[in-house]
């Protein structure tokens, strides 16, 4: 081969790259056009999976049903959950390679079931963000809680409590911490 042609393929090869490389790139961080997420409250034997972000805008139907599964079971009262949690769990199944639904152990709470809560147990604080829709306490069928517990925590984006005799894994969107219990 000549040395005029090697030059023409380095420079034409190295110029598909430049132009190759923005959509590489992009493509690498760009959020995932579709976003789903499957739900199972234990206490009502409800049950959701819902595409609940496409093309990077919230489905409103879809973030209803989601407020609604994870409504207080005590009460009935429901309360917006903060997408940030939902796109938190979706992360988390998605890492965890699962195609399994989360169980529901606590969602939304009402002040009255939490203070209620709080006099039963040291382990439910009296500003619980529950209280707020920015935590939940879940397991993943399927997986071991160890496993479930160390991805929420690589996540790294809000609080992590680790419930190994409650079978259960609390994640929240607040403040950074982690913690165990029982």
């Amino acid at each position: 081969m000549s040395l005029a042609r090697r030059a023409f393929l380095r420079t034409s090869g190295a110029a598909l790259l430049t132009l190759a490389a923005p959509n590489l790139v992009s493509a690498a961080i760009a959020p995932p056009k579709l976003r789903r997420l499957k739900l199972h409250n234990i206490h009502t034997g409800e049950k959701l999976a819902a595409d609940y972000c496409v093309n990077g805008a919230y489905e409103p139907q879809a973030m209803a049903a989601i407020d609604n599964i994870l409504r207080d079971f005590r009460t009935g009262e429901t309360h917006a959950i903060d997408p940030k949690l939902i796109d938190l769990l979706s992360d988390i199944t998605m890492r965890m390679e699962s195609d399994a639904a989360f169980e529901v152990i606590s969602g939304y709470r009402s002040p009255r079931t939490n203070g209620m809560l709080h006099g039963k147990s040291s382990g439910v604080a009296s500003k619980s963000l529950h209280m707020q829709g920015i935590a939940i306490d879940v397991r993943l069928p399927g997986s071991q809680l160890a496993r479930l517990h160390q991805c929420a925590l690589a996540q790294a984006k809000g609080g992590v409590g680790y419930y190994p005799t409650s079978d259960f894994v609390h994640v929240d969107v607040g403040r950074v911490r982690r913690w165990s219990g029982s």
